[in-house]
């Protein structure tokens, strides 16, 4: 394939994130280890010494992990579109001989098909590998594949549709079809948050309405007083899959829901799984969940918007391996080639997203004793294995949670 100054730029951000990230990640490392030894000063009476020792193992063989998915999805990418192979796909799709819009949505498919059976060996090693090697995973071989294919369902189903939609939208609505479709995705995603809950979460877990009185009227208690409305509290089976614990609200309007993981249940004392729920409610009340719409609606008009002058330019196309434009080809590419544009971009998300849990800590703190919520946290930490000393730089980059250290020290600083 031939290449232009657009693929030398390609290369360059994408060798530019490549190395950063390979430098943010020996950084992490080294400062994991260099602070293994010893339990910071201020967990010492909460944190075992092994707890410490498993969670610095844990985040290392994660990020080494990830560092081996980073270089096989950059080779991958660079098949994709300098080795010209969405090119190859797109000329035997083109082959079949059928009308645009059914050609762009059966390679947009054909694309997310391959792209899901080259991340399986990778998906396997972290529930069978890594994952099981820490004591976390409680996937089986069965549920592994029963997943992928209920997912493959539901993609098929979901996406078929929308796919062909956001195409005819495109051939049909003029120079201004990006911002039809920034629509149609506004809508589609608040659909989504609205239907998930109730018909595609219940594929893949078992909900069960929480049946402790006690922990119920707390709970019921506590969104009484601040003017929450939900469909039901429930408890999801994620022990089927992990031992990790997690809470979270769902859904949209009245069809939300308040959902705990049962090891969540079995992990902490009421008073922390009320704890806990005033955080998650916390971004409600904070308008957190609009707020975050806002900001991902926002930068994906903006991205529509280039995507809007990029359509009409062959440099684009060709400059990524591309010879025969098309609507489903320059969507296709943009998927794929933004992240090595926008990874730079990462550490403004990261510190909104920071921000945020800041916000719901205050919150929470003001709803349930803050002592409570120091626990639980503490507790979270722990069983999910997460460092309590990760370098800075990378969690900038990486941490959508500010550092245990950093946010139990926040707690305690703004209501000591």
């Amino acid at each position: 394939m031939g290449v232009n100054t657009f693929s030398y730029i390609f290369i360059f951000c994408l060798a530019a994130s490549i190395i950063t990230q390979w430098v943010l990640v020996k950084r992490h490392i080294r400062h994991i280890r260099a602070n293994r030894a010893q339990v910071p000063a201020e967990f010492s009476d909460k944190i075992p010494e092994a707890s410490h020792h498993k969670a610095a193992d844990y985040t290392q063989a994660k990020v080494k992990t990830g560092l081996v998915e980073l270089i096989i999805g950059s080779v991958i990418l660079l098949i994709w579109t300098l080795g010209g192979g969405l090119q190859f796909l797109d000329n035997y799709v083109r082959s079949i001989g059928l009308a645009e819009i059914y050609t762009g949505t059966i390679f947009i498919l054909a694309v997310f098909l391959i792209s899901a059976i080259l991340d399986t060996p990778m998906s396997w090693y972290r529930a069978f590998n890594l994952e099981q090697s820490f004591g976390f995973n409680k996937m089986t071989p069965k549920v592994f594949f029963m997943d992928m294919i209920k997912n493959g369902i539901v993609a098929l189903i979901i996406g078929t549709p929308l796919i062909m939609f956001v195409l005819w939208i495109m051939e049909n609505s003029g120079s201004y079809w990006w911002l039809y479709v920034w629509a149609t995705w506004l809508v589609f995603s608040l659909l989504m948050m609205w239907a998930y809950p109730a018909f595609i979460a219940p594929m893949f877990n078992k909900f069960r309405p929480l049946e402790n009185e006690e922990l119920k009227v707390r709970i019921e208690n506590l969104l009484d007083r601040n003017g929450f409305k939900s469909q039901g509290i429930y408890v999801m089976d994620g022990s089927t899959r992990s031992t990790h614990g997690n809470a979270y609200f769902t859904g949209l309007g009245a069809n939300k829901r308040i959902v705990f993981f049962d090891t969540l249940i079995d992990e902490l004392s009421y008073d922390e799984i009320e704890a806990v729920l005033a955080h998650e409610l916390g971004h409600f009340k904070c308008n957190h969940i609009k707020k975050r719409i806002t900001v991902l609606g926002s930068v994906f008009l903006i991205g529509l918007g280039i995507l809007g002058w990029l359509i009409n330019e062959a440099w684009f196309f060709n400059g990524l391996g591309a010879t025969i434009p098309s609507d489903y080809m320059v969507l296709v590419l943009f998927m794929v080639a933004s992240p090595a544009f926008t990874f730079f971009m990462q550490p403004m998300f990261s510190a909104i997203s920071r921000q945020h849990e800041f916000e719901a800590d205050d919150f929470a703190a003001e709803q349930a004793q803050t002592e409570n919520l120091i626990t639980a946290l503490v507790s979270l930490y722990r069983e999910n294995a997460n460092t309590l000393t990760p370098d800075p730089m990378y969690s900038a980059f990486h941490d959508s949670h500010p550092p245990a250290p950093i946010r139990i020290a926040h707690l305690k600083n703004k209501f000591a």
